[in-house]
């Protein structure tokens, strides 16, 4: 009985790694190369690794295909920030996530450098009546949020928010869903915390949703306007920097957080 309980566990661990090696695979063949990128490559996986780091706001060197030092500092970046073995290199590991953080990536997004020389540069679109060309809004794919956008947080910023919001928070009341994403942006704002949404949402142990892959699940119109009123201001956490579940927490240190009110199931606290 015993021999038979083993070699069902056994077979049941080889399954598990054979289907995460497949998972793997299947992610990265759908995106770059089988082989590692390392420093000192070129070519169009080096292309594509700027287009996706870009796309988060790690890296804000050209898009030349060209893994120089700069790049590499964008990647270890990345890869501190999501909780991943920080070695430079992208193995299968590394592709997957940036995969998972960038589905809507397409060489399009990032042209090549140079590419812009190439093609033609479009016309201008008239500015509408009463609004002065300086005032045009951005080209697409670069523009900024509505609101007190103090920040200069980008569209992907936004949606990153939106999916953490709704991860976290969806089935709350919508004043707490406005709370979350007001959290978030008070440690964006806070010296304590990184400085960008994406290094405060992705910061190891921060956010359950992103321990447990909900930070992936497409957000709905609620979690966006929820962001969108956080962003104009509306904070109705009072300026706090945390929250819990009181009947899910395990963390005995969050607890010690001088705490500020209750909004649904979630108490915030400084």
């Amino acid at each position: 009985m015993n021999k038979r309980l083993v070699v069902i566990t056994v077979c049941t661990v080889l399954f598990l790694l054979g289907a995460l090696q497949v998972k793997q695979r299947w992610y990265s063949e759908q995106t770059f190369g089988e082989a590692e990128i390392r420093y000192g490559a070129q070519g169009g996986d080096v292309y594509e690794l700027q287009g996706r780091l870009k796309m988060l706001g790690f890296y804000n060197g050209d898009v030349d295909g060209d893994f120089g030092y700069e790049t590499l500092q964008s990647l270890k970046h990345f890869q501190s920030e999501f909780g991943m073995k920080v070695d430079g290199v992208v193995g299968g590991k590394t592709k997957v996530k940036l995969w998972e953080a960038t589905k809507d990536w397409s060489p399009d997004r990032t042209p090549r450098k140079g590419a812009e020389a190439e093609a033609p540069t479009p016309a201008p679109a008239p500015a509408p009546a009463g609004q002065d060309n300086a005032q045009a809004a951005p080209a697409a794919g670069n523009e900024l949020y509505s609101g007190s956008n103090q920040l200069g947080l980008s569209a992907q910023d936004l949606k990153l928010m939106a999916n953490a919001v709704y991860g976290e928070s969806r089935g709350e009341p919508y004043v707490g869903q406005i709370a979350v994403a007001a959290v978030i942006l008070n440690r964006v704002k806070s010296p304590s915390f990184p400085n960008t949404v994406s290094g405060v949402i992705f910061q190891p142990g921060a956010f359950t949703a992103v321990a447990d892959g909900q930070i992936w699940l497409t957000p709905n119109e609620v979690a966006s306007n929820a962001v969108q009123d956080a962003l104009n201001g509306y904070d109705p956490s009072g300026g706090c920097l945390y929250y819990f579940n009181p009947e899910t927490a395990t963390s005995k240190w969050i607890w010690t957080r001088p705490q500020v009110k209750q909004i649904g199931k979630h108490i915030f606290c400084r």
